[in-house]
């Protein structure tokens, strides 16, 4: 697969190098390339710890972009069974950028929503590249509701550059259906577990991540705009994104240590796309703790804690 992360080079040469070998050796079964693709393996695990231990902002951007990233339908598929998604928010129609609906965690009920961008052309257009719609954040709303009515925690897994921006999008209320799905997220009585699992972009990511635990995965990034529409504004010049980045603290380390999210989900030696299943199991270990903290508490005590966790942010800064 074509490698999108530029910085990936050394890592991305030894894999072709081994690759060449292994096809060597399957068209000639005299030559042996068992101990030569050893020694290139270690040299690989060497330099993904090498290249994924100095990240700088921009280069964590790309790997929360990269389309080789675990999705929410790849998460959804593991960490939930009998996923049943709903359609629709009973107004103006369906929005495929939100995926909503009811599911199972590890035997418990409980409601799921999440943003999917798609991992091919067809998939990405009908998905919308992960941009809600009005529609899609009144479906979380709708989901929401139904939620709190039968008491099901709430997952949602975001992963978004942001809300569409589009005319149309605006004409239904963007602005306002946001606003009434952050509203919600602080309002219900049940516990509401989010994880940004790559791209947490604007209002677009928290009207459905305003949670009792939010967690990011280790390179996700979440910030009030991207990097370039930051430098577009500030500088008037695009090409000073990786300036921005850095400035605008959108990474999971400095999130962390701003007492905006609450804790930071270990990723796989070099991302979540060089090992999904490992990166996936290691947020369904956290969302399982944090529900269990979570249950213990009563209903009005749950909404209590998620409107001061959110009010207190910034307090000591």
């Amino acid at each position: 697969m074509h490698n999108d992360l530029d910085f990936e080079k050394p890592i991305s040469d030894l894999e072709a190098k081994i690759h060449e070998l292994k096809k060597l050796a399957a068209e000639d079964e005299s030559i042996d390339t068992s101990e030569e693709v050893q020694r290139l393996e270690q040299r690989i695990q060497e330099a993904t710890r090498d290249v994924y231990s100095k990240l700088t902002p921009a280069q964590k951007t790309m790997v929360a972009r990269t389309a080789r990233r675990p999705h929410f339908l790849d998460y959804a598929s593991r960490l939930f069974t009998e996923f049943t998604p709903l359609a629709g928010d009973r107004s103006f129609g369906e929005d495929a950028a939100i995926q909503a609906g009811l599911a199972r965690f590890h035997g418990q009920p409980v409601a799921v929503i999440g943003q999917e961008k798609g991992n091919d052309t067809k998939s990405r257009i009908k998905h919308n590249f992960g941009s809600p719609r009005p529609e899609g954040y009144r479906k979380a709303i709708r989901v929401m509701e139904m939620a709190d009515r039968f008491g099901l925690p709430v997952i949602s897994l975001v992963d978004t550059a942001g809300a569409y921006p589009g005319v149309g999008a605006e004409e239904r209320g963007q602005a306002e259906a946001i606003a009434r799905s952050t509203e919600m997220c602080l309002g219900i009585k049940v516990p509401m577990v989010s994880v940004v699992i790559g791209e947490g972009g604007s209002g677009g990511a928290i009207a459905i991540a305003a949670a009792n635990k939010v967690y990011m995965l280790e390179h996700a990034i979440y910030s009030v705009i991207s990097p370039e529409g930051a430098a577009s504004i500030l500088w008037r010049d695009a090409t000073r994104a990786r300036e921005a980045a850095t400035a605008m603290k959108i990474t999971a380390q400095d999130l962390k240590a701003l007492g905006v999210i609450d804790d930071i989900i270990p990723e796989p030696l070099g991302g979540a796309h060089r090992d999904p299943e490992a990166a996936i199991d290691a947020t369904d270990d956290v969302i399982k703790a944090a529900l269990a903290d979570l249950g213990k508490l009563s209903p009005e005590a749950v909404r209590k804690a998620r409107r001061e966790k959110f009010l207190a942010i910034g307090r000591n800064l």
